[in-house]
């Protein structure tokens, strides 16, 4: 038997409302007489406070400081990054960087707890704090590398894909933040197992963000000897590069080039017939159409 309509099932409520809406005009005409009397143009308007943002310092690694008391303040510094108050998380964000720089064996033991607050930073609307946050992603990267890889929990997984999110975004100046700090960690840590982690983004729905790992997965692969190459996969890689070369983003195609220039650079060191080489590898490993645009990449 078919449900009946709610709409039928109470016949008394569509009236019943009269009343209702009678004594709620009422109540905010009353309401609004004394908030809107005949001279309201003349009063002063309540200045609107301007967002607090511009008054955010984005300091640059090299301006920042070491503590004349580490051991001290880094006893209150996991209570600043959790603080409701987000000028003192921003402030508590730049102490990390300086513990990076200047103290990192005190910040190693509470290191995934600082990047778990850093992804919520990120992921604040707030756009200063955002920022303040990726710039702190760039400065651990460049202390601790592949430390993050290291952990087994997955707070570095998802650093990095705030990162890439932010990377994709439309907000200029946290985009081109989110780039340094993606480029600073393709420079600082172990290629390989940070290719792992950034091969899971080539299949990702979001354009934008498939182009940026796809940035960042050239610039890993171009930090590999062919060792690495070799035991990531060289028929994995050059199906990865295929694949972005056929994207819909010029950017990801561009980094695709890249991927192909790295692989044929290793690969073909020390052969005489390069392009005869490069030419079986491909056509063994691709579909004939696919093979033939890698050909001619490099041909070209």
């Amino acid at each position: 038997m078919a449900l009946r309509s709610l709409d039928n099932a109470l016949p008394i409520a569509a009236e019943r409302p009269k009343k209702q809406v009678k004594i709620a005009i009422s109540d905010q005409k009353g309401k609004q007489q004394p908030d809107h009397g005949v001279n309201d143009e003349n009063k002063v308007p309540v200045p609107v406070p301007l967002s607090t943002d511009v008054s955010i310092d984005y300091v640059s690694s090299d301006n920042l400081k070491p503590f004349e008391d580490p051991n001290s303040t880094i006893q209150g510094l996991v209570g600043g990054l959790e603080s409701k108050d987000w000028l003192r998380v921003c402030e508590s964000l730049n102490d990390v960087r300086r513990f990076a720089l200047y103290h990192s064996a005190l910040l190693q033991p509470i290191l995934e707890k600082v990047v778990l607050v850093m992804v919520k930073a990120i992921k604040n609307p707030r756009s200063a704090l955002c920022k303040t946050s990726i710039m702190a992603a760039s400065d651990i990267f460049n202390a601790f590398g592949e430390t993050l890889l290291e952990s087994a929990s997955d707070a570095f997984s998802q650093l990095l894909l705030q990162l890439l999110l932010k990377a994709s975004q439309d907000k200029k100046f946290v985009c081109e933040e989110a780039d340094k700090a993606l480029l600073a960690m393709a420079k600082s840590m172990a290629p390989l197992p940070l290719l792992h982690k950034l091969s899971s983004y080539v299949g990702h729905m979001n354009l934008r963000v498939r182009a940026k790992a796809a940035v960042s997965i050239s610039n890993c692969i171009s930090n590999m000897d062919l060792k690495s190459m070799e035991e990531f996969g060289l028929a994995a890689l050059i199906e990865v590069a295929s694949k972005l070369l056929n994207d819909k983003l010029p950017e990801a195609r561009e980094a695709a080039r890249g991927i192909v220039v790295s692989l044929y650079g290793a690969m073909t060191e020390g052969e005489e017939e390069k392009q005869e080489f490069w030419q079986s590898f491909c056509q063994s490993n691709l579909p004939a159409i696919h093979a033939q645009a890698m050909i001619k990449l490099v041909s070209s």
